[in-house]
């Protein structure tokens, strides 16, 4: 440890092994690099407020998800009504999101998210206002999810090239683990207190305080500068979706995370065999099946609370390879687990990985696309982290009404692996993959 003044420097002893001088930390400096990198918060104000506006405005959103499913629920008693709900907040991202990335890249993205969050506080206002006044029919209500999704399709896009654009690129993967961390905080978080909410005040106050929530998202974006893309405009219309694709096929590196984690999550996303795989394993107990979304999450939490080595380590293609293979093989396990608390402890181990690998990828996604592409990068990002849960939900759901639940994930998990496996062995630039490369196919 150096006190360095002008033209001196005064050397203090350091604990060290007195043979050989190796320096060994101390313990609390040793905690502290383990805890999450929050290096962020301190330096950039500005991406602090926008973490604030994000983290509250995501919380409003997992209540009104579970608020609709509960009032469709409620008004049908149906679940073929209820599964809608999911691809009324599915399909307006598949089908728009390219296009709306080539929006983004012709524009400046602060003006387009601060008009995407107005767009989605009004609906959130509209399902508020049928809420309090009752009698609207499902489709209506699914039809506004749906336009809230749209205009999500487009903020999304925008809101994807703060982190590089606000914070240097050595805190590019702390500031997604951040964003992660609060995400995942929000997800325990929000579906319990709205179950709260809508036992003491009803729907109407669950939407409004969804609405209320982007007004706070709408003041941590306002403070950001004007964020026009850097280099040249994406062209309109298709011409500007087919560059956007053109630069995924060709850059391998980014190609290979959202190849990755498509695989990961086609192949082997469980949710939709929890139900099944309780009634198998854990005697059907309603409390082991509210248990292991939780898990999930728990393990998520914990990862990104604890990830200050991996992001410092500015390695994220070999960790994205590592954790997407851990995520299989701890569904494997959890698919021959008989106890259940090795089963959710499994879950959490599960929910850790593929933390870790969301961050990993991200900072890949976010550092090695130019900043003139990254609005149609980041909205294809989002279509793979929809689209691949929802399929993965419909091939386990398949494969464990021919077999049996524990097949499902067995195979899924052994698939995963093997998914892993085959695009480190064909894409070593990816294997290879440090954040400090610089950014080319």
């Amino acid at each position: 440890m150096e006190f360095a003044g002008p033209g001196v420097g005064v050397r203090l002893p350091s604990p060290g092994d007195p043979a050989t001088g190796a320096v060994r930390p101390l313990p609390l400096m040793s905690l502290t690099r383990s805890l999450i990198d929050v290096r962020p918060l301190r330096t950039s104000p500005v991406f602090r407020r926008l973490l604030i506006g994000r983290t509250v405005s995501v919380l409003g959103g997992f209540m009104t998800m579970v608020t609709v499913m509960y009032q469709v629920w409620d008004q049908t008693r149906s679940t073929a009504w209820t599964g809608a709900v999911g691809l009324a907040q599915a399909l307006p991202l598949v089908v728009f999101g390219l296009f709306a990335g080539a929006w983004v890249d012709r524009a400046d993205r602060r003006r387009v998210f601060l008009a995407a969050t107005v767009g989605q506080a009004v609906c959130s206002l509209l399902l508020a206002v049928q809420g309090f006044t009752g009698h609207v029919p499902p489709a209506v209500v699914l039809l506004l999810v749906a336009v809230q999704s749209g205009f999500g399709a487009l903020g999304a896009p925008a809101a994807g090239v703060f982190v590089p654009r606000l914070l240097p690129k050595e805190q590019v993967a702390a500031g997604l683990a951040l964003q992660q961390v609060t995400g995942q905080s929000m997800m325990l978080l929000g579906p319990a207190l709205a179950g709260l909410l809508l036992g003491w005040f009803g729907i109407g106050v669950c939407y409004l305080l969804d609405a209320l929530s982007f007004g706070l998202a709408f003041y941590g974006a306002r403070g950001l500068p004007a964020l026009p893309p850097q280099g040249e405009p994406s062209r309109a219309g298709l011409h500007g979706v087919l560059d956007g694709l053109r630069f995924l096929a060709g850059h391998r590196v980014v190609r290979g995370a959202l190849v990755t984690d498509l695989a990961a999550t086609v192949l082997s996303f469980p949710v939709s065999l929890f139900p099944l795989v309780n009634a198998e394993r854990f005697g059907d107990d309603p409390r082991t099946l509210g248990l292991f979304l939780s898990a999930l999450a728990v393990g998520g939490v914990a990862a990104t609370a604890l990830s200050g080595p991996l992001t410092r380590l500015a390695r994220p293609g070999p960790v994205m390879l590592c954790a997407s293979a851990t995520w299989g093989a701890a569904l494997v396990l959890f698919g021959l687990a008989g106890n259940p608390w090795l089963g959710l402890a499994l879950l959490a181990l599960a929910g850790a990985a593929d933390a870790t690998a969301v961050v990993s990828r991200s900072t890949i996604v976010q550092t090695r696309t130019p900043d003139a592409l990254l609005g149609r990068v980041t909205a294809a990002e989002q279509i793979v982290g929809q689209a691949g849960p929802s399929l993965g939900n419909a091939r386990g759901g398949l494969l464990a009404g021919w077999t049996s639940g524990t097949t499902a994930l067995i195979s899924g998990g052994l698939l995963c692996v093997l998914a892993v496996a085959a695009v480190a062995t064909t894409t070593p630039e990816l294997r290879d993959e440090a954040s400090a490369v610089p950014d080319a196919p």
